[in-house]
């Protein structure tokens, strides 16, 4: 059978700052059959998306296709000008973003930009297109599909919009689609909805598809065939069973090894405590949110509910929760970047100031937040030298020899080398970028360390050297961290104690060793449920997870929050009054049934 795509020889240059052309991605070769799902998967950097990309004849900024042939569908994408390609891109091929949040206009109905691409391209008239845009978002399982398509981006959730995206991409019936790490930014119980809808309708149209991923474990559900990328070039190439499970080359070896379950870290040494020694942080009752204050003083959008932890020096506090479970909020709390509408942040026995403006220099310096994405947070027009120097002007007074000494231990320190001192961040990797980061929160010389989701944007391989830093550095400078992720895994790895959200609201506290045996709260158990796991047909054995089916939390101050999705959930009880906190071997678990009709219900 002759291939539905097929690339050869491809090579993609790209222009260098000072002008040289270099090569980002290198003669590869490649094919995909009628009906194939092909996983393109590697680091950052590997040249996946590249490739993906030139499958609708198009390079980004800067780049450009220097050789190699380009077909889908018949029509040989390098000999076409740019009118013929936008006829071929959505029509012929068309493409899911990663974020589909980027890419849909805020100011337009859902529907509208949904049925575009079948408009543009004259595919069908607009009642036969909205009516087919329903029959899709049926088939990936969107709720409300009669109605979702007359609300507007920020109206629905991001796994929701994902769907959407994926709607707007086959409703012109591509015989090609290219999916482009399209569950990356989503936690996991989002990931595992919007896969299955994906997997699905890819079936039962029988589409053509080219699926870009670092995620070897979200790749084994949906790919045929995967190529293994690195540095632009290809390493391997086989059925998803070879190379999950048969890996030749020695880099494919080394992605199996990065996706498989972590060991937990050895634990560390927390510094000692007298019997009368304040922890090192302790919150109490925090509630917090946006949009301004009722008559009693709440806030109108509550985010966090009476929310209490406390980390001792040198300890990991794991946090985990879904999107919009309050875990960002809760450090920008602490951090003082949001003061809380009730309750207390305690450093050392000491209440602090809600706002970082009203918190005293010493008090900042102690406490800093790592943020999740380092393109963002670094500013792209200044050298890294200066980026680590301001922290160290601003709270030790270093200037001249002393700042640049200590401007190169930090980058010792976080295991970069000094001549990177002189870079801008846009001339930085994902993985070095996100450790200079690191390092200027390191340049306060703080107790603690809010990381926030600071390796969820990161391949598996970059994302497990910057945890290994992570647990160096707590062991050498005795560090405590508040971690905070949507990934079991990563958490698992690193923390002593883990504080499980849902809607803002405690759900369960765990130590490590409590936290790999049962029981567990109901929504704890959905979130491990939802790793996904390194083999095949994982997506079709672990049936459906959601119970009483997917729903936003319930009220605030109305029960459980987590009764709307829980299978054990009872009405009457479960939505009226809140669960109270059970204690048992190391965990605490706020739920209406006893821990013996947990352990029962668990197996």
């Amino acid at each position: 059978m002759a291939p539905l795509a097929r690339i050869d020889g491809l090579t993609v240059i790209a222009r260098a700052e000072d002008g040289r052309d270099v090569p980002i991605v290198s003669d590869v070769s490649l094919s995909v059959a009628p009906g194939e799902v092909l996983a393109l998967i590697g680091e950052s950097g590997s040249g996946k998306t590249t490739i993906a990309l030139a499958l609708l004849g198009y390079t980004r900024g800067g780049c450009r296709i220097s050789s190699g042939e380009i077909e889908v569908a018949g029509h040989r994408l390098d000999q076409l000008d740019e009118p013929a390609l936008r006829a071929i891109r959505g029509r012929t091929v068309s493409y899911v973003a990663q974020s589909a949040a980027a890419a849909f206009n805020p100011m337009l109905p859902i529907m509208r930009q949904v049925i575009e691409p079948a408009l543009i391209h004259g595919c069908m008239g607009r009642a036969a297109a909205e009516t087919k845009a329903k029959h899709l978002f049926r088939a990936l399982a969107l709720p409300d599909p009669e109605g979702v398509g007359d609300r507007y981006p920020h109206q629905v959730s991001g796994g929701q919009l994902q769907r959407l995206m994926a709607a707007m991409a086959l409703i012109t019936d591509p015989q090609l689609v290219v999916f482009d790490e399209p569950t990356t930014a989503l936690d996991v119980t989002t990931q595992i909805e919007v896969l299955k809808a994906f997997k699905k309708v890819v079936r039962e149209l029988g589409t053509t598809a080219v699926y870009v991923s670092h995620d070897l474990a979200v790749v084994a559900q949906i790919a045929d065939r995967i190529v293994v990328l690195r540095d632009g070039a290809i390493q391997e190439m086989g059925s998803t069973g070879d190379i999950l499970f048969r890996p030749g080359h020695a880099y494919s070896r080394q992605l199996v090894a990065a996706a498989a379950p972590r060991a937990s870290a050895v634990s560390v040494q927390r510094a000692a405590r007298g019997a009368g020694d304040a922890p090192l942080l302790e919150v109490r009752n925090i509630v917090a949110g946006y949009g301004g204050v009722d008559r009693e003083g709440q806030p109108r959008m509550r985010i966090l509910s009476d929310i209490s932890l406390t980390i001792a020096r040198g300890q990991v506090l794991g946090v985990i929760g879904e999107s919009g479970s309050g875990k960002s909020t809760l450090a920008r709390v602490v951090a003082g970047l949001h003061a809380p509408a009730s309750g207390q942040v305690i450093l050392s026995g000491v209440p602090l100031a809600g706002g970082i403006a009203h918190r005293r220099r010493e008090e900042l310096r102690r406490i800093q937040l790592v943020f999740q994405n380092a393109d963002t947070a670094l500013n792209p027009a200044t050298s890294v030298a200066r980026t680590l120097g301001r922290p160290l002007t601003f709270f030790h007074g270093l200037r001249g020899k002393e700042l640049k000494a200590e401007v190169s231990r930090l980058l010792d320190l976080v295991r970069l080398p000094a001549q990177l001192a002189d870079r801008l961040p846009g001339e930085l990797s994902g993985g070095q970028k996100q450790r200079v980061n690191l390092a200027r929160a390191l340049a306060a010389r703080p107790d603690l360390l809010l990381c926030d989701e600071v390796t969820s944007a990161l391949d598996p391989v970059v994302a497990e050297a910057v945890l290994d830093l992570l647990i160096e550095l707590r062991r050498e400078l005795g560090l405590a961290y508040m971690f905070i992720s949507h990934d079991l895994g990563t958490v698992r790895a690193i923390a002593d104690e883990t504080l499980i959200l849902y809607g803002g609201a405690t759900m369960e506290m765990a130590d490590r060793e409590s936290l790999a045996s049962k029981p567990h709260h109901p929504y704890a158990r959905l979130l491990m449920a939802s790793v996904p796991k390194l083999q095949q047909g994982w997506l079709e054995e672990v049936g459906d997870l959601f119970g009483a089916g997917r729903a936003v939390p319930g009220p605030v101050g109305a029960g459980c929050r987590f009764f709307s999705r829980c299978a054990l959930a009872r009405a009457g009880q479960c939505d009226l009054d809140a669960p109270p906190p059970q204690v048992h071997e190391g965990r605490v678990i706020a739920c209406h049934r006893s821990i013996d009709e947990l352990i029962a219900t668990q197996g």
